[in-house]
């Protein structure tokens, strides 16, 4: 649970301090990643954490290069074994 907060709360702090610069669409995609990050941080398992965490980094590349890479240096690195 603690984990599943922490996670929350790092989210919402990175997307108040990349939203300068987001589109509509990579707005939407953060959204969905950040659903996806807090779904992986709630899962006991440790193989389906880091298929959601793929996923979650799929959505927000592809949200960067859809507004021509404006956005993509925001992209986190979700990666369970950095942390």
């Amino acid at each position: 649970m603690r984990k599943l907060i922490a996670v929350t709360a790092a989210a919402f702090a990175a997307t108040g301090l990349a939203a300068c610069t987001e589109s509509k669409k990579d707005e939407a995609a953060e959204a969905k990643a950040d659903a996806l990050e807090a779904e992986a941080a709630a899962t006991p398992n440790e193989s389906a954490e880091t298929a959601l965490n793929a996923k979650a980094d799929a959505v927000e590349q592809q949200a960067g290069d859809a507004d021509a890479g404006a956005t993509t240096e925001n992209t986190p690195d979700t990666s369970p074994s950095k942390y």
